[in-house]
């Protein structure tokens, strides 16, 4: 897996971009780095100050395309995406702000049922590569401000976390806009634009998990990346990589684990990486792989069953029947697959109809409790 590190700096500002851009020397660098911008077809509206509107041309952002692309994309998807950044780069923005701002209150979620647009003011602050996740000054979490609102109606809860996001634009697409708002997605720190991904997820009400690459029992022979944390690595090490991981998005109210079968059966590596998430305000919810770990004042959850192991629409069919049945015996139960074409299809045709057989589709964050 090839890693491309774009670190984000913590407030951009697009007027500032529009003169780069028109430099000889920086140029292709800054041409570059707009289509990793709206290629995931969305704008970070971090404009100037006085908070006028900006539109942003796309075709100069789209004709860096590196090949294959735009062909991941139907081209009525391509139109929408394009209408999409626009309007959104139309919208006023108001002066940005990097650190915790008491009493600062997190936005309602829009009339259309999309999420706040990440980085929420008071959750924030710089980093060395981007903004960092941090409890706000009255004590709430990032885990409070980005889970997605629900209220539970008495019926079983049943969860579904959808991950591999973010290195396949059509599977991603297909993720975000067919699957419904209370499907938890999680994304991989990895992709390109992965702001621009995040954004759109957050615009369509999904709640946002970040992969977090940790050491399995058969690395190097299966290897997460440059950035996956070792259960053998110092603290600083870790803390090092895990703050790369972290600033590569805002949005997220919660990681989760990517492999991992060595990292979270050790002790010293497990609690170390728990007090960081707990020192910023996260959730940890797992794939099953640390059902047996305790949180620490942490917000966790562990899925009970992955339901794409067998890439079969039978299969899946009983393992989401499987879950539903679990739900019904003890209330809850949480799910995860991978944004394979079939399973996307099968979560899709399944979430039109669970809660007509009296369950409530809830998003993960819902099944999360300190423990």
């Amino acid at each position: 897996m090839a890693m491309i590190a774009m670190p984000r700096p913590s407030a951009p500002n697009l007027g500032n971009l529009k003169a780069i851009l028109t430099s000889p020397k920086v140029g292709v660098a800054a041409a570059a780095a707009l289509f990793v911008a709206c290629a995931a077809a969305v704008v970070m509206l971090l404009g100037p100050a006085s908070g006028r509107p900006i539109r942003v041309h796309l075709a100069p952002a789209f004709a860096h395309a590196p090949k294959g692309w735009s062909e991941a994309l139907a081209p009525a998807s391509l139109v929408w995406l394009s209408e999409d950044v626009l309007r959104w780069s139309n919208l006023a923005v108001p002066a940005a702000s990097h650190g915790a701002t008491p009493g600062a209150a997190v936005p309602a979620p829009s009339a259309n049922g999309g999420l706040p647009q990440a980085p929420i003011t008071g959750f924030f602050a710089p980093g060395p590569g981007g903004p960092l996740p941090i409890i706000a000054q009255d004590g709430r979490t990032p885990f409070q401000a980005y889970a997605r609102p629900f209220a539970s109606n008495g019926r079983p809860k049943v969860a579904l976390i959808i991950g591999g996001l973010g290195l396949n634009a059509r599977a991603t697409q297909a993720a975000i806009v067919t699957l419904p708002p209370q499907i938890t997605l999680s994304f991989v720190p990895y992709a390109e634009g992965l702001q621009g991904w995040i954004d759109m997820a957050r615009a369509h009400g999904h709640e946002v998990l970040l992969e977090t690459p940790m050491e399995p029992l058969d690395y190097p022979d299966n290897d997460p990346g440059p950035y996956t944390l070792m259960a053998t690595a110092d603290g600083p090490e870790t803390a090092k990589k895990l703050e790369w991981i972290l600033s590569r998005a805002s949005g997220y109210y919660a990681l989760t684990n990517y492999l991992g079968s060595r990292f979270l059966a050790d002790d010293k590596a497990y609690e170390s990486f728990l007090g960081a998430v707990r020192g910023r305000g996260l959730g940890f919810i797992d794939d099953g792989s640390a059902s047996r770990r305790t949180g620490g004042g942490v917000p966790r959850a562990s899925a009970e069953r992955v339901i794409d192991d067998q890439l079969t629409q039978a299969a899946i069919d009983q393992e989401l029947l499987k879950l539903e049945a679990s739900a019904l015996q003890r209330g809850q139960a949480l799910g995860a697959g991978f944004a394979y074409p079939v399973t996307l299809d099968k979560v899709a045709r399944w979430a039109t109809s669970v809660e007509q057989r009296g369950y409530q589709l809830a998003p993960a964050s819902a099944l999360a409790i300190k423990k």
